[in-house]
């Protein structure tokens, strides 16, 4: 059954980063998101900028930055026609195996064997990501996290989606709700309804039903299946202090 992600979000304090990755009810377009939140000063000063074929964080004002370690990264890359989205500087590293052809097919599996979770104990933040095949609009969705908090421990988990249906996705966050340490994701992707053939509706949706105190930055990217060719919104709390 699918869930309705507006209400699961709207109920949710903080779930941390998120990626949401489907197709349009038409089964005309692909839809990636992928939204920030933050507790703490650090985090929340961030904004979404673009970079060419994608995304990156940086800081909304330079001068207030105590620490870039797992917060400024590439967020989302455009490898011929492959979107690649990702919660940390892993996108980095999935660029580059898939850019090589390292191992074709498997390319995402293999950049992210060479990863594990960040280094923020005593929550060891799970890496998440996707990648989208933008002409056929089959995707995959990856957790790289802790096992039961252990700092010696790694469980990486891939979920492929080669044939989604129309008017369905799935989503993963880092978290599954707020707390001390805060509980990774659990399970599979949890497959959710697409609503929406407008790629500005769903973003405001999901802006609206982030909760107001933690959200930071919501990325939407909209392609057209047909073509590949895509439109990308962004979203930010903050604004960008000018240098």
């Amino acid at each position: 059954m699918k869930k309705n992600l507006y209400k699961y979000l709207a109920g949710n304090e903080y779930p941390g980063r998120g990626i949401v990755l489907g197709q349009s009810p038409d089964g005309q377009k692909a839809f990636v998101a992928y939204w920030i939140m933050g507790r703490s000063a650090n985090s929340r000063n961030r904004v979404f900028e673009p970079i060419e074929g994608g995304i990156r964080t940086v800081a909304a004002d330079p001068a207030k930055l105590e620490d870039p370690h797992l917060i400024i990264y590439n967020a989302v890359l455009t490898l011929r026609e492959t979107t690649v989205v990702t919660n940390g500087d892993q996108t980095d590293t999935i660029a580059q195996f898939m850019n090589g052809n390292l191992f074709p097919g498997y390319s995402f599996e293999a950049a992210l064997a060479t990863r594990t979770f960040e280094d923020d104990a005593p929550n060891f933040t799970p890496r998440i990501s996707g990648v989208m095949d933008m002409r056929r609009g089959g995707y995959k969705l990856s957790i790289v996290k802790s096992n039961e908090g252990r700092a010696d421990s790694v469980q990486r988990q891939t979920f492929d989606y080669p044939q989604p249906m129309a008017g369905e996705g799935h989503f993963i966050s880092t978290y599954v709700k707020n707390g001390a340490p805060i509980p990774s994701f659990a399970g599979e992707p949890l497959r959710v309804a697409i609503d929406t053939n407008d790629a500005d509706a769903f973003a405001k949706k999901l802006w609206k039903n982030l909760n107001a105190d933690n959200k930071v930055s919501l990325f939407v990217r909209s392609i057209e299946l047909e073509t590949g060719a895509y439109e990308d919104i962004i979203l930010n709390k903050y604004t960008a202090v000018e240098g």
